[in-house]
């Protein structure tokens, strides 16, 4: 799904400071919304999947081990993430792809480790999302991820999207167990919903920044299903690839898409005058 947007220009190729968290920047912190953000979005979202599970199993880490040294990881990116004062290809991307592991964890943890029901989890998540929502909107009256460009701008931003993987997690596996519909018939059904928000947004003209956000929560169940078609055995429904081959394709994928747009800087958006309300 894509989104019109204006004043789009390369990204200065040197290296700048960090802006303090109350200062403007001139450039957008998050990449033009195209075909290759979905692409990549959904390629991130199946290697949270199918890693989080390499990690658990053949690694012998266990979920708290893994839970631990994803955290680990995903902290250290996004102080880089931070310090970067305009989208970075590069820097932008593992940040989502370590994100994605970490909100599959933190799901995993609370169902497995801890015995709360999906039913719960996912009630919590979309929660604790709306209120993310409406605080975000209090403090900065929009939730244009064209406007990311302050730190706590930035800030609300990236804490919407790990509750969006959480929730993403839950509500897939909830509507998995429950219907029981195997890899290919929950990608399709996610797909189908996805396709319902586009028709919603460009044809009944359904708010865009609603649209954005609805279709990245349903990305993530859909990344998964795939994820897991590839990867489980045979027998369990899928093609018995592995987590190891499965993750090792999806991120050679992903590196690739990034060096493209990092190289070509097509998802670069230069800020023009004040916030933008479309997404």
């Amino acid at each position: 799904m894509a989104y019109e947007t204006a004043g789009t220009s390369a990204a200065p190729a040197g290296a700048v400071p960090a802006a303090p968290a109350g200062r403007r920047l001139r450039w957008n912190k998050v990449p033009e919304i195209t075909v290759h953000f979905w692409i990549i979005k959904v390629l991130c979202t199946t290697v949270g999947e199918t890693a989080a599970d390499l990690l658990n199993e053949k690694a012998g880490l266990g979920l708290t081990g893994v839970s631990v040294l994803m955290s680990a990881l995903l902290a250290v990116v996004l102080v880089v993430q931070f310090r970067t004062e305009a989208y970075r290809a590069g820097v932008y991307w593992p940040t989502v792809a370590l994100i994605s592991v970490v909100g599959t964890l933190v799901s995993d943890n609370l169902t497995d480790n801890m015995g709360v029901a999906l039913e719960t989890t996912t009630t919590v998540f979309a929660v604790i999302l709306v209120i993310v929502f409406a605080a975000w909107y209090r403090a900065e009256r929009t939730l244009s991820i064209h406007s990311i460009d302050t730190g706590r701008r930035e800030s609300f931003y990236w804490l919407a999207v790990l509750l969006t993987f959480a929730l993403g997690t839950s509500a897939g596996d909830l509507v998995s167990e429950r219907m029981d519909l195997g890899y290919w018939l929950s990608a399709g059904l996610c797909a189908a919903a996805i396709a319902a928000v586009a028709i919603a947004h460009f044809g009944l003209g359904l708010d865009a920044v609603w649209s954005f956000w609805i279709v990245y929560i349903l990305t993530r169940p859909l990344g998964a299903s795939i994820g897991d078609y590839l990867s489980q055995p045979t027998g369990s429904g899928g093609l018995g690839l592995g987590t190891v081959v499965t993750s090792g394709v999806f991120l050679a994928v992903i590196l690739g898409l990034v060096v493209y747009l990092g190289v070509t800087r097509k998802d670069v958006t230069e800020l023009e005058g004040t916030d933008r309300q479309a997404v």
